[in-house]
C-alpha cells in the first residue's frame, strides 16, 4: 500500500506522527457500454443543453444550481476564495463511548501507520481507546477540506491498528417520510417464536464465510463465452493484443501504400490481413526454405557467370 496523507494526531499535549492508507478497495463488477452488432464502446460527448454544440474542456466551469433553478458559473477564482484547509492534524475533540456513534454516520475508512518516532505514543493511544471501549471523535482536512471522523481500534493479522473512519454530516443522513408505528401488529406468540429463531441462527461473524457470489458467476460466463469463441474482437479487447494488432495492422497498410506508390501489385498486402500469424517452427523452415532458395538461385548464377565468361574467352583466343 501507498501512503496518501501523512500529518500528526493530536490529543492533549501528545503528538502521534502517522501515515494514512486506505483501509478499503471496491471489487464490484463493472460492464461496459458496446455496440451489439461488434463490441465497439459506446463515447459520450459533452454537448451544452442550450446550443447543442460540444463543449471542449477549456470552455467548462463548475456551476452551482439555486432551488429556483437559476444556474450561478463559478471561475477559478471563486473556488479559490472558498474556505479550505491543508492542516496536517488529526485533531482529537472528545472521547465518547463507542455505542453512540450510528454506523449509518460511518464513511470511508483509513488505516493509521506510526512513523518511526511516534510508536511509542501510538501504542499508548491505541491502548487507551480499547481500554475505554470508547472512540475518539477527531476533526480532519482531506483533500483540502475538513471533516469529521472517529479514531477506533481494530484487530487484524498484523496487529491491532488505529481505523479512522470518516463521518457523514448531520445533515447528510435522510430521515424516513414513512410511518413505522406497528403498534399491535404482531401477537406475543409471534415474537417469542422469532425470537427462538433468532437463537437458532444465533452465532460470531466471520466474513470470510461469506462470498461475491454475483462477481463469481460473471467472471464464469466470461470465461465459458471466451473458451467457446463468444467475443467481439475490438482493438481495445486487451492491452497488449490491441497493441500488437494495431502495430501489424499498420505496418501492414504501409507496405501497401508504399506498394502502390511505386505502382506495384498491393493485393499481397492484403492478403496478409487474411493469413494467421505462423508458428515459429513454421517461420523457422520459411526462413531454411528461402535460405535453401537463395542458395541455389547464387549457386545458379555463379554457374551461368563462368559459362558466360568462358564463352567470351573462347573468341579472343581463336582470333589471336
Amino acid at each position: 500500500m501507498r501512503a496518501i496523507w501523512k500529518g500528526a494526531v493530536s490529543f492533549g499535549l501528545v503528538s502521534v506522527p502517522v501515515k494514512l492508507y486506505a483501509a478499503t478497495e471496491s471489487h464490484d463488477v463493472s460492464f461496459r457500454q458496446v455496440h451489439v452488432t461488434d463490441g465497439g464502446r459506446i463515447r459520450y460527448q459533452r454537448v451544452c443543453s442550450i446550443d447543442g454544440e460540444e463543449v471542449p474542456y477549456s470552455d467548462i466551469a463548475k456551476g452551482y444550481e439555486t432551488e429556483d433553478g437559476e444556474m450561478v458559473v463559478l471561475s477559478d477564482d471563486d473556488m479559490a476564495a472558498l474556505p479550505s484547509t491543508s492542516s496536517r492534524e488529526i485533531s482529537v475533540e472528545k472521547f465518547v463511548p463507542s455505542d453512540q456513534i450510528d454506523p449509518l454516520l460511518f464513511e470511508k475508512a483509513y488505516y493509521l501507520e506510526p512513523e518511526n518516532t511516534g510508536k511509542k505514543p501510538y501504542a499508548l493511544l491505541r491502548e487507551a481507546l480499547r481500554e475505554a471501549d470508547r472512540m475518539a471523535v477527531v476533526t480532519v482536512a482531506l483533500r483540502n477540506r475538513t471533516t469529521t471522523a472517529v479514531l477506533r481500534v481494530r484487530e487484524t493479522e498484523k496487529g491491532d491498528v488505529i481505523v479512522l473512519q470518516t463521518m457523514m454530516w448531520p445533515d447528510e443522513v435522510r430521515v424516513p417520510d414513512f410511518s413505522v408505528d406497528l403498534e399491535g401488529e404482531v401477537k406475543p406468540a409471534e415474537v417469542k417464536m422469532a425470537q427462538m429463531l433468532v437463537e437458532t441462527l444465533a452465532g460470531d461473524f466471520d466474513p470470510s464465510e461469506f462470498e461475491d457470489d454475483y462477481a463469481e458467476a460473471v467472471e464464469t460466463m466470461v470465461k465459458t463465452k471466451v473458451e467457446g469463441g463468444e467475443v467481439k474482437r475490438t482493438e481495445t479487447s486487451t492491452k497488449s493484443a490491441g497493441e500488437v494488432v494495431d502495430l501489424l495492422a499498420a505496418l501492414q497498410r504501409s507496405v501497401a501504400a508504399a506498394k502502390k506508390g511505386r505502382g506495384e501489385d498491393a493485393d499481397d498486402a492484403d492478403d496478409a490481413d487474411e493469413k494467421p500469424a505462423r508458428t515459429s517452427t513454421a517461420k523457422k523452415s520459411a526462413g531454411k526454405a528461402t535460405a535453401k532458395k537463395a542458395a541455389t538461385k547464387k549457386t545458379a548464377s555463379k554457374k551461368t557467370a563462368k559459362k558466360t565468361t568462358a564463352k567470351k574467352a573462347a573468341p579472343k583466343k581463336k582470333a589471336s
